[in-house]
């Protein structure tokens, strides 16, 4: 999280500091003192005070009479389930899944990650006069294609041990049915940050995929080109990673990430 600089209280910087603030907040998931969230951010403690007195007053965040430690208020969880509610993934990325379609001529798709799947949201044509893509509203495994193996590889925890225990599905010849090969190819999603899955889903078809994290830093969908195995190969060029990586970048930041 970017330091918050010294000096003047007033405008700007006041308020960069009480978003900071927030997002520290809900990020740790338990109590915080001052002298924490000073270090955590750059600036120092009677900054802080007056900005968690004022939060404190509002009903944004409490302080425990116990440890004199804040964490998130009921009137900042009500603004985040609101927010939550006007949420439109979706909308967000709409120029950018445009301009990833038009800077590569590819099918480009932009998913949300589900407890069962990977969840298309939407999709834009490619330029091809053969269209390959995904319909929306469908839901795609999470072994089994490019954008599942994202959600495995950049999601819960909990979500990737279900999928382990699992008899998986064998789609097409191709498919990972092995958890001990998924989990090789997992690190391998983790460490590179995008995925591919040629021939897995669809026999003559790919994908190449890469993770969109929201404002807390969790993954909340995917990004996507997908194509026939001649135009999307086993291995991506390295034009059509950079973009793809780029994309998701971009959407991870009109949703509040910072990387």
């Amino acid at each position: 999280m970017p330091r918050v600089s010294g000096g003047s209280t007033d405008g700007i910087q006041a308020v960069v500091l009480t978003l900071r603030i927030l997002e520290r907040l809900a990020q740790e998931g338990r109590p915080i003192g001052v002298t924490a969230l000073a270090w955590a951010l750059g600036t120092t403690k009677s900054r802080i005070h007056r900005h968690l007195k004022t939060l404190t007053q509002e009903g944004y965040i409490l302080q425990s009479e116990d440890t004199d430690r804040y964490q998130v208020g009921a009137r900042l969880a009500a603004l985040g389930r609101l927010a939550g509610d006007t949420f439109d993934l979706a909308s967000i990325a709409a120029p950018t899944l445009r301009s990833l379609r038009d800077s590569l001529g590819h099918f480009t798709v932009v998913s949300q990650v589900e407890p069962e799947g990977v969840r298309v949201l939407a999709t834009v044509p490619g330029k091809s006069s053969v269209e390959i893509g995904v319909k929306r509203g469908s839901l795609l495994s999470l072994h089994g294609s490019a954008q599942g193996k994202v959600a495995l590889a950049f999601g819960e925890e909990s979500v990737r041990s279900a999928i382990f225990r699992s008899r998986l599905e064998l789609l097409t010849p191709k498919t990972i049915v092995s958890p001990a090969v998924l989990r090789r190819e997992l690190e391998v999603v983790k460490e590179q940050g995008w995925a591919v899955a040629p021939n897995e889903a669809l026999i003559g078809v790919n994908a190449l995929a890469a993770p969109i994290f929201g404002a807390n830093g969790l993954l909340i969908g995917t990004v996507s080109i997908v194509d026939s195995i001649q135009f999307i190969e086993e291995e991506p060029t390295s034009e059509q990673i950079e973009r793809v990586k780029d994309a998701a970048s971009r959407i991870s930041a009109s949703l509040g990430h910072v990387s």
